[in-house]
């Protein structure tokens, strides 16, 4: 029996996404609608070899739908997850606005699904933060096998995170600087195209941004909550494909051949690390894959029981939308879909 799935949010970068990973995995749905505002009602977006046209969410029943994809922003998603999830359905949220209620499962099915169990207080389950989904599970292997005391991570962040808007903006900037022309900056603080920009999100009373903030509380929730972690988030002009550098302090003695060993065998991680021009993976190279990738894997001579490691990911497969498939997938596979259980 196959499920009856709604993508809110389905004109956007990671609604899109939505769809075509929904196709890519063969995940098991009767029908699947796509939702968003009133303004795009009409709209058509692809699923597969088929045409989906936008449906108004304001006025669609959610009566008799098993799954919620959300992608509309935190706003949206404040005002109808709990309504759709009080008609029976689950959704998987893909914004910030759940994910640090302690009602609400925060999941990545490599790292934590035992977690998921607590899905059904409000029916709702919240993706993680697209850096941090990358970051933990390279992070997980690794402190299963020696135990993380504090990782320090800078991040190189493409424009896609930031939505269509910003990639039109650093298309149109990057033209304009080849012929000379007037550079126009509306959705970042500063310059994008040929530059970088320390500063995702607001920023907080104590210095740090609240892109930042998310990458600390939710490591914590999602993996440890007695691991120290502070990051650095930096926006790039890099179309898709998120990249960190991240160092790790360890509790016990771990090498970096190790390290490479379990990071080999690790579920979504995919390692690439030759000690050579070309031996490790880029942004360009991540996109439209599944996996997360790591290279440069190799001690850290500055602490005791220290590596640093390069993790690269497509931020809006991994770090968004196959994420919450992948969420889905884990339900599935545990029987947690209501009328899927009843059947």
């Amino acid at each position: 029996m196959g499920l009856r799935v709604a993508v809110v949010g389905a004109t956007g970068n990671v609604g899109r996404e939505m769809l075509t990973i929904l196709e890519e995995r063969l995940f098991p749905a009767d029908e699947v609608v796509a939702l968003a505002s009133r303004r795009s009602v009409g709209v058509e977006v692809s699923y597969g070899d088929k045409t989906l046209k936008i449906k108004d969410l304001e006025t669609y029943d959610f009566s008799g739908v098993d799954l919620v994809l959300m992608s509309a922003g935190s706003k949206v998603s404040k005002e109808w997850s709990p309504k759709i999830g009080a008609t029976g359905a689950v959704v998987i949220d893909n914004s910030s606005a759940w994910r640090m209620d302690p009602r609400v499962p925060l999941i990545v099915p490599e790292v934590n699904p035992e977690a998921i169990t607590g899905y059904d207080k409000l029916n709702i389950i919240a993706n993680p933060n697209c850096s941090t989904a990358q970051l933990v599970v390279a992070l997980k292997p690794l402190h299963d096998h020696a135990k993380i005391k504090r990782v320090v991570v800078a991040t190189y962040q493409s424009v896609s995170g930031a939505g269509k808007d910003a990639m039109e903006e650093l298309w149109m900037q990057t033209k304009k600087i080849y012929v000379n022309d007037e550079m126009v900056k509306e959705h970042f603080t500063k310059q994008i195209a040929f530059n970088v920009i320390p500063h995702i999100d607001d920023f907080m009373e104590d210095g740090y941004t609240k892109e930042e903030w998310k990458m600390m509380v939710e490591t914590k929730k999602i993996m440890d909550s007695s691991i120290k972690l502070t990051a650095t988030c930096v926006r790039v002009p890099v179309f898709v494909g998120h990249s960190e550098a991240v160092t790790v302090e360890f509790e016990n003695p771990i090498s970096a051949e190790e390290a490479q060993d379990i990071l080999r065998e690790a579920p979504g991680v995919m390692l690439i690390d030759r000690r050579e021009d070309g031996g490790y993976i880029t942004p360009v190279e991540c996109v439209g894959e599944f996996a997360t990738y790591v290279s440069r894997v190799r001690t850290d001579p500055t602490v005791d029981n220290g590596l640093s490691l390069w993790v690269v990911s497509d931020n809006l497969r991994k770090g968004a939308a196959l994420n919450a498939v992948q969420i889905a997938e884990l339900m599935l596979n545990k029987g947690l879909f209501k009328r899927i259980k009843a059947a």
